[in-house]
């Protein structure tokens, strides 16, 4: 099996891409053989020739959805059990309805602490992307923030 070398800022684009909408909406493939990334979404037309075996070939690795790589609503307990402890059943309790991250960002918001959040979960997003890439031969040429 060849080994994908892409940018980080590259797979960075395609895991927002694929994480901006609920599972199978959006999907992403690295070819691992040059590193292209191909872009699937009923709802837009890429106007790009998509390989007949994308969905088929050990040639492809699916760019995950945030959600396989444990980065939804549990990344922002994790980050309210180390950073505001006292506030960890409020903030669950978000997530008990719809709207939970305009709440949760609002509540960051005023108490000073939306940056401190978007620096964890950037940094967070990083090593579970890198972890992500060493279990499904993809090299980074690095242009990220953590090495």
């Amino acid at each position: 099996m060849s080994i994908a070398k892409l940018r980080y800022s590259d797979l960075l684009d395609a895991f927002e891409f694929v994480s901006s909408g609920a599972p199978f909406d959006g999907r992403a493939f690295i070819d691992r053989d040059t590193g292209t990334i191909h872009y699937l979404s009923p709802e837009f037309d890429f106007e790009e020739e998509v390989p007949d075996d994308l969905e088929t070939s050990d040639r492809y690795v699916e760019v995950p959805h945030k959600h396989d790589l444990d980065l939804g609503h549990n990344l922002v307990l994790s980050f309210v059990e180390q950073e505001l402890p006292g506030e960890y059943e409020t903030v669950s309790e978000f997530f008990r309805k719809k709207g939970a991250y305009g709440r949760f960002k609002d509540f960051l918001n005023s108490r000073n602490q939306l940056e401190r959040w978007y620096e964890y979960e950037s940094r967070e997003t990083e090593k579970a992307l890198r972890l992500w890439c060493d279990e499904n031969a993809v090299e980074l040429t690095d242009d990220s923030s953590v090495a």
